[in-house]
């Protein structure tokens, strides 16, 4: 068990993943932090993490910090995201090691799998077949920092655990049409489309305020956001308005409430070691003790997106637009070992996308 005044670093702790596992800690009673934001330590800076865990000394760590984005973000900027994560990695993983850092956590990624993983995939399907093309140098990034655990524990004996978790999406999540994931993106443009249905022009100027879209914010000439938010697929076509979404929605995917990974990674901190995984004694080679974190449950993007619509209440059209990429067709994890480590989700995504919808009006 993890002492309750143990000290704790939460690397990446106002993203997505990072806050909702602060979140679960707080409410198990944990109240030892050490906690940096990004302009206060850069992670990829080398020397800088190495003097912040030289002063600090965390006893455990969950590495959450990470260069993330959806199908555009990935396939446009692939050198800053195979060097940046594997910067950050490296230096987290590598000063947990020096610093006798009791236990890691290190949060990856399921596009770690290949693009035509026999379905669901399990942790054994790693490294069999060539990757999806479009988030390729990402997923490699996240391979190599599994396996930087798995090699740092059978060579130092450290006990640094690799989760991977399935699509995530919850409060704090990425909603920049630029570089967003699909369901956040879908969110977001299905609820302008609403205030465009309504004229709620204050509400569209006020998410713009907050989430300006190519420079353009809630101060903009009228016909200029009705530009930008054409530009992302929310448009007036006569008296109905529509909403692009990319591809044809055929493709299948797991969606996990983020507070879920929070309360789920939390459980492979205080319940869960390398050597329960490894089973080293009995294995010449000892490989895949990644965890995949998920619902083992799917869902198509075209009946997410019409359960966004009915939660928004949009009366309009989406538009799946087969012009643009699909990516993988079907990504669902294999969450046997989880479950048999003892932990299940419990939130559908009916549930949680009712919960961020809430969650983004009123933070909006």
């Amino acid at each position: 068990m993890i002492e309750k005044n143990a000290k704790i670093y939460v690397a990446g702790h106002r993203g997505l993943v990072g806050s909702a596992i602060l979140k679960s800690l707080i409410n198990k009673g944990y109240s030892n932090f050490v906690l940096k934001t990004h302009e206060e330590l850069d992670l990829m800076d080398q020397v800088a993490v190495a003097e912040f865990f030289a002063k600090e000394k965390p006893e455990y760590v969950f590495l959450a910090a990470a260069k993330v984005g959806g199908i555009v973000a990935n396939n446009t900027y692939r050198g800053q995201f195979i060097y940046e994560n594997l910067m950050i990695q490296n230096n987290v993983i590598h000063q947990s090691y020096i610093n006798k850092v009791k236990k890691l956590v290190f949060l990856g990624s399921s596009c770690i799998y290949p693009k035509e993983a026999p379905q669901p995939m399990s942790e054994n399907a790693l490294l069999t077949a060539p990757l999806e093309y479009t988030n390729e140098p990402y997923a490699i990034a996240k391979i190599a920092g599994l396996k930087m655990c798995e090699s740092y524990n059978l060579q130092y004996g450290t006990n640094f655990i690799a989760v991977m978790p399935t699509n995530l999406y919850g409060p704090n999540d990425n909603f920049n049409l630029e570089t967003s994931h699909v369901l956040p993106a879908m969110l977001r443009k299905i609820h302008l489309g609403k205030c465009l249905e309504t004229n709620a022009w204050e509400t569209i100027r006020k998410d713009l305020d907050k989430r300006p879209i190519e420079g353009v914010s809630g101060d903009s000439s009228e016909s200029r956001i009705l530009d930008i938010l054409g530009k992302y697929g929310v448009k007036k076509n006569g008296n109905v308005v529509q909403v692009e979404i990319w591809g044809s929605g055929k493709p299948m995917r797991e969606f996990l409430w983020s507070q879920e990974m929070g309360d789920a990674t939390v459980f492979v901190m205080e319940s869960v070691n390398f050597l329960d995984l490894a089973n080293v004694i009995e294995r010449i080679e000892v490989r895949n003790t990644h965890i995949n974190i998920g619902t083992g449950i799917e869902i198509s993007i075209k009946d997410v997106a019409n359960l966004i619509k009915d939660t928004i209440g949009f009366s309009g059209e989406l538009y799946f637009n087969t012009d643009k990429p699909d990516g993988t067709m079907r990504k669902l994890s294999d969450v046997s070992k989880l479950n048999s480590l003892g932990w299940k989700h419990k939130i559908d995504i009916e549930e949680g996308l009712n919960m961020m919808y809430t969650w983004y009006t009123k933070y909006e």
